[in-house]
């Protein structure tokens, strides 16, 4: 690993807790597959995973399927954008290059 990478450890390890549970590392994978990075998945651009649509086949109510997307926000991994009645999710580009730098040893 390069040693000009600042690491920022607490950062770091709440990105990790998001992403370890079941739940919440599905829905940043569909959001990942859903669209490219850096665009939000709306239904009317793409047919992809809206936040209606992400906690469909996971088994969870509507109020943790919203825990989980606000777990995820706070760590930084997703974005959120309200467009009228509908809540449009989409991947922070920066925190995924952030951590390929930091699997790559950039």
């Amino acid at each position: 690993m390069s040693n000009n990478l600042t690491i920022d450890t607490e950062k770091l390890a709440e990105t990790f807790k998001a992403l370890s549970n079941p739940n919440r590392l599905e829905i940043f994978l569909r959001l990942l597959n859903c669209c490219e990075l850096g665009t939000s998945c709306s239904t009317e651009v793409i047919t992809g995973f809206c936040v209606g649509e992400l906690g469909k086949n996971l088994s969870v109510a509507p109020s943790t399927l919203s825990h989980h997307i606000k777990e995820l926000q706070r760590s930084g991994l997703i974005n959120t954008e309200r467009k009228g009645q509908n809540v449009e999710c989409f991947v922070n580009t920066e925190k995924v290059d952030a951590l390929k730098a930091l699997f790559s040893g950039s």
